[in-house]
Order: structure tokens, then sequence, then C-alpha cells
């Protein structure tokens, strides 16, 4: 199938199916003697694979160490299920990082609620993310 039938099935773009083609998860087709890919209709599942894998937050390397281990005939699951443990794992972290975030911005703006800006002095680049001495 030429790629533009390919992408159109797959839901991705000629673009896409040439980058992932020279990103190494998709081989390269046959060519027909007119020079056109020529690739086999099982390229579709294995692109539908790569967009969902990219969308769950697998990098392209993971994808493709995740298609090598099926490509040598062995099921993936195992290290599919590391790779989700891994990327919750990083959520959760990123996720605690942006609460204390938003804690420390709902503080900075109780203080610049507080804050004239006529009483300001020069003394503080500025007095709402400067602490006040204790």
């Amino acid at each position: 199938m030429r790629i533009g039938v390919l992408a159109a099935s797959a839901g991705v773009t000629a673009k896409t199916v040439r980058f992932y083609e020279q990103a190494g998860l998709l081989p390269g087709p046959p060519r027909t003697a007119s020079g056109y890919r020529d690739y086999p209709p099982e390229a579709a599942d294995r692109l539908v694979f790569i967009r969902e894998a990219a969308a769950a937050g697998l990098t392209l390397a993971e994808i493709r160490g995740v298609l090598a281990i099926r490509d040598a005939g062995r099921p993936p699951c195992r290290h599919v299920s590391a790779l989700i443990d891994s990327h919750l794992d990083q959520v959760d972290r990123r996720i605690a990082e942006l609460l204390a975030t938003r804690t420390a911005l709902r503080t900075l703006q109780e203080r610049a609620r507080a804050v004239d800006p006529e009483e300001c002095t020069e003394d503080d680049i500025c007095s709402i993310l400067t602490p006040t001495p204790r």
C-alpha cells in the first residue's frame, strides 16, 4: 500500500510515517519498480501501536525497545508493565511537585494581595517575592 493510504488508515500523516521509518520504528518497505514505497498491510497496525504508545507517554526509544522484543518473537508484556510503572511513578512525582508549586503560589498570591505598592521601598527588589525577616 502506498504511504498516503497507510497514513490515512493509521490516523497519521505521511510525514509521520517517514519519520517513524527514519527513527527505526517502522521497517523500510520494499519499493515498486517506479520507486514508490509499498507498505505491507501489517504496517498500519504497527503505526497504530506506535501512535498509541506515544500518546501514553512512551518515548521513541522505549517504543523501539517494545517493538524489538515483539520482533524477536517474544511477548513484551512484562517490559511494557515495567515502563508503565516507571511512567506512573514519574507522573506521581510531577504531580507532587506541581501541588507544592501551587501551594507556594497561593502563599505568594495572599502576600501580593496584602501589599500596598505605595509602601514598597527601594530596599527590596519585590516585597512579594522577598520573605520578610522574622
